[in-house]
């Protein structure tokens, strides 16, 4: 439960971009509205630019690409975060 309060509180929160900045160079802004849809969607996306999609508990690379948009999924298979990175 704990989990997801935090992403729920994470993704009601303004934008903070994993650079330190208020830039949105992969446009996940665009995306806010598939926050709590199926990952299905997120699996479905053909977009020119790198993409990934995190199932929870994940091992993931701690690389930062600017381009790339991330997909995190909760416990439910939706997704609960949308992100650069």
């Amino acid at each position: 439960m704990r989990i997801l309060c935090a992403t729920v509180a994470l993704s009601l929160a303004a934008p903070v971009w994993a650079n330190g900045t208020d830039e949105d160079l992969c446009g996940a802004s665009g995306f806010q509205g598939l926050v709590g849809q199926s990952a299905e969607i997120a699996r479905m996306l053909e977009l020119d630019q790198p993409v990934r999609v995190i199932p929870p508990n994940s091992a993931v690379t701690m690389d930062y690409r600017p381009d790339r948009i991330n997909f995190e999924l909760d416990e439910d298979d939706r997704i609960a975060v949308v992100r650069c990175g």
